[in-house]
């Protein structure tokens, strides 16, 4: 006897899917007919043995790593193409596999394929491929097949997951600039510092030019330059380590986050760009009939910020006592006080000061300006921790939705606003930032030719 899985039509037109136990095909859809159903599709229901078996038998390459978001996006709008024209779920897949380069993507269709071969539903075979598919993906296709209406909720998801990544890679692409700007200018000052400063040094000390004090300054930060170099890159290195340690604890990233919300113009921009992608995400797992416990559990999951993972763990705790969305997120958006961030304000304000320690001669100064910085990077925190990361138009606009039935409407055009205002955010961002790299590099050079020429016209006075 073999198990049969069959989809068939009622008398009424709705379709049915059920298994059936026969000798062969052809016993197993007299049988159905009998029941009265219209058989449309038949297939012998695989075993878990066969499945692993086939599993095995199909070369996997290594991938290390998950899927990247815009590969992810791209696979989910042709998902959507091909479930629209028709197609049926397993061949679909199939073309999108065999289309698709070596790599952790790949593999996951593959498995992805055998599990729904094997009996399972799509969204319980992409559940075991966490690491292509995570939580909000599994949910919303979940969502698609018990409404019966997958092909909207993927053109949904792909719609959301295009915008995120459009957002992303504008907010990135802005960021590249300055950092290259940056690394060149120090590239090149560096140069300046190990290898023309001493050569000046030399002439100078040759013909026993006394010094102006300017001058005297740039020596000694072309020696802690010359004698400190391999700080240069070791420091942002460290910085970067130092941060991915911290965030390891759970203390540590929310002290991090906090810290980071109220960094000027960027703190503003990751607070904006954090909100437009937790209300896109929450409207439309709304939208695709998920319930809104599980649709709040999930976008405090993918926030990325341990700020915004609170306040939503604290709106689902108030949900689950009868409250409403708009009040505990307006209760909970002030971040209060944590001695992290505190101690991480302190630390960045003294930064410029302990630097200087390295510079001879201005030891006397660098320890007290360390100690003045740090105590007004203390205060500038303790002025700014109360500032809410929820803005009263979120509140009033989640509010309303609340109340007329259109709380993913409400939440779309949210993440909309905010969409709007991280663009002009960096756009601004960028207008500014170039300006003031000029104006330091302007400077810095400026400084350096004025303090190596001022002894040189001494020098040539007195020649003359």
């Amino acid at each position: 006897m073999q198990t049969f899985q069959f989809e068939a039509m009622d008398a009424t037109g709705q379709e049915i899917r059920d298994e059936i136990t026969a000798e062969n095909e052809e016993q197993a859809q007299a049988t159905i007919r009998q029941m009265g159903y219209f058989v449309t599709k038949i297939s012998v229901k695989k075993g878990r043995k066969e499945a692993v078996g086939r599993r095995g038998a199909k070369k996997r390459a290594l991938a290390i790593g998950g899927v990247k978001t815009k590969h992810l996006s791209a696979f989910t709008r042709q998902l959507s193409i091909l479930q629209n024209a028709g197609l049926p779920i397993v061949r679909s897949l199939r073309i999108l596999e065999n289309q698709a380069k070596s790599g952790r993507l790949k593999n996951s269709l593959m498995d992805v394929c055998e599990e729904i071969e094997s009996g399972s539903t799509l969204s319980e075979a992409m559940a075991k491929s966490p690491k292509a598919f995570d939580r909000l993906y599994v949910n919303m296709i979940k969502a698609g097949e018990a409404g019966g209406a997958l092909e909207v909720i993927l053109q949904r998801l792909a719609d959301f997951m295009e915008r995120a990544e459009a957002l992303k890679r504008k907010v990135k692409g802005a960021m590249i600039y300055p950092i290259v700007v940056i690394m060149v200018a120090v590239g090149i000052l560096s140069f300046i510092m190990i290898k023309i400063v001493p050569t000046f040094q030399q002439i100078f000390e040759d013909f026993g030019t006394e010094l102006p004090k300017a001058t005297q300054l740039l020596i000694s930060v072309s020696k802690a330059t010359a004698q400190f170099w391999y700080l240069i890159p070791t420091i942002p290195l460290g910085l970067w380590l130092t941060i991915k340690l911290i965030r390891k604890f759970k203390t540590g990233r929310m002290g991090w986050d906090m810290f980071s919300l109220n960094w000027p113009v960027f703190g503003m921009l990751i607070e904006k760009n954090t909100m437009a992608r937790t209300t896109r995400t929450l409207g439309t797992l709304v939208a695709s009939g998920v319930p809104i416990l599980e649709a709040l559990n999930i976008t405090r999951e993918t926030c990325g910020n341990a700020m915004f993972e609170r306040l939503f763990l604290r709106v689902s705790e108030s949900i689950r006592e009868g409250e409403t969305i708009a009040k505990p997120m307006k209760e909970n958006s002030s971040p209060g006080f944590h001695p992290m961030a505190c101690t991480l304000w302190c630390l960045s304000a003294a930064t410029p000061g302990l630097l200087l320690c390295a510079i001879p001669g201005i030891l006397g100064i660098a320890g007290p300006l360390a100690l003045a910085c740090g105590i007004l990077g203390g205060l500038y925190y303790v002025t700014r921790m109360n500032r809410r990361v929820v803005d009263d138009l979120v509140v009033n606009m989640v509010d309303v939705g609340e109340e007329t039935g259109e709380l993913d409407t409400m939440l779309y055009k949210v993440a909309d606003t905010y969409d709007d205002e991280v663009a002009v955010i960096t756009d601004s961002l960028m207008s500014l930032l170039e300006p003031l790299l000029i104006v330091f590099l302007g400077g810095a050079v400026g400084f350096i030719v004025i303090s190596l020429f001022m002894p040189l016209v001494s020098l040539i006075q007195n020649l003359t």
